[in-house]
């Protein structure tokens, strides 16, 4: 006779483990310690088999009746319902394993919310340094312990600041899987406590005017590529970072206006700041002096989107290495001057050499400026001052090659 539900709650341990069945083979078990446990008894290969259905309560009746069907159903069509079962199992474990959530995480951010450059940076880490000990494992049962024994990998190799940035990494992948319901837990929570913190180094920048007046000559002297040479000599005149300067494109460039204007989603702080405005620009007046050096490229590769084309095709844009390389063929080492360094030799600079309010400074930096009126960024802000500020320096740069 098939079972009813109130049979099976009336169902009280023994001894010994017993069985009650349903019919076709379905069944549930008791055990000693109060257990009870669905069980399906079939055939397969000549062998007898069981498969596993569920603990009772949490898996009824109803639903241990319904599971047996579907096994039935896969024993007709010749499967094995044992099988069937763990194969289905791997591939929820292969879902939900730290490498498929990382690369789900990774996707849906790096297509709205970061640059090509950090998007891979992220992704060559984790691969490198996560991938081939955890990728594998299911988010949901990865605990500290074993994120520390990869993290000191890291750390024996004296790489501090890959090892916290990794760290991080990892941390969003587990929030990621906590949001989306693969997880309840992340085992990174403080983990970086554990691990000493990198010394953070500036970039090497020069701020002596006699031995900036030397390196702009030594860049105007420069017997590389061209496009090279033109963006060093931008470089000095509008101290962007390297990566917002390298991507110039040449409908950014206003002549009439004499304005340079990049959107925000290429301004790293603006790119980060919550409370800018997506829309947002930023503006880099340009001096006379940089207007001279865009129209000598123009012919160059003026024919293409980008203001400073790659050596493989005008699609890609001119490489950090590219710059850094100019540098060094000329004599300067990473102690003594920094493509980055420019943005601080203009910082430093501006107020001791010219008088610069340092707050324009700071604005021209797309640094954030504490105020009354918040923290915002306005791109008009002190526009007019800052026009004057460029084209100053400019002119002080001009002065220093000539001394």
């Amino acid at each position: 006779m098939p079972l009813t539900d109130a049979q099976i709650r009336q169902l009280q341990p023994k001894e010994k483990p017993y069985k009650t069945f349903d019919g076709g083979g379905l069944y549930i078990e008791v055990f000693p310690d109060g257990a009870k446990r669905w069980r399906y008894k079939y055939r397969f290969g000549g062998k007898e088999k069981r498969l596993a259905l569920g603990v009772y309560p949490k898996v009824g009746l109803k639903d241990a009746r319904k599971k047996h069907t579907e096994a039935r159903a896969r024993l007709s069509e010749g499967l094995d319902p044992s099988e069937v079962k763990k194969a289905t199992a791997a591939a929820q474990e292969g879902e939900n394993s730290f490498a498929a959530i990382a690369h789900e995480w990774h996707g849906k951010f790096a297509a709205v919310q970061w640059s090509d450059s950090h998007a891979k940076n992220i992704m060559a880490r984790l691969q490198k340094n996560v991938f081939p000990w955890l990728g594998s494992r299911p988010v949901h049962e990865i605990s500290a312990p074993e994120i520390i024994r990869v993290l000191r990998l890291i750390e024996e190799r004296g790489h501090l600041e890959t090892l916290h940035r990794t760290l991080n990494n990892c941390g969003q992948v587990f929030r990621y899987a906590i949001a989306t319901s693969r997880a309840t837990s992340d085992p990174t929570y403080k983990l970086g406590e554990a691990f000493p913190k990198p010394v953070k180094k500036h970039f090497s920048a020069i701020t002596n005017p006699e031995e900036l007046g030397r390196l702009l000559v030594a860049i105007d002297n420069y017997h590389g590529e061209l496009v090279v040479k033109c963006a060093l000599q931008l470089a000095a005149l509008t101290f962007l970072r390297p990566n917002e300067l390298r991507l110039a494109r040449w409908d950014e460039f206003h002549y009439e206006t004499a304005e340079w204007i990049i959107p925000i989603a290429r301004m790293k702080r603006l790119r980060r700041d919550k409370e800018a405005n997506p829309k947002e620009v930023h503006i880099v007046p340009l001096a006379r002096q940089t207007l001279d050096i865009l129209r000598q490229l123009r012919p160059l590769t003026g024919d293409g989107a980008l203001v400073f084309p790659g050596f493989r095709g005008k699609g890609r844009p001119l490489s950090d290495a590219a710059l850094t390389n100019a540098l060094r063929r000329m004599g300067y080492s990473s102690e003594d001057m920094h493509v980055h360094g420019f943005r601080a030799t203009a910082r430093t600079m501006l107020p001791e050499q010219l008088g610069v309010d340092k707050d324009l400074v700071e604005r021209q930096l797309s640094h954030t400026v504490d105020n009354p009126l918040g923290r915002a960024y306005d791109r008009t802000t002190f526009l007019p001052e800052r026009h004057l500020m460029m084209q100053a320096w400019a002119d002080y740069l001009d002065k220093l090659r000539e001394g």
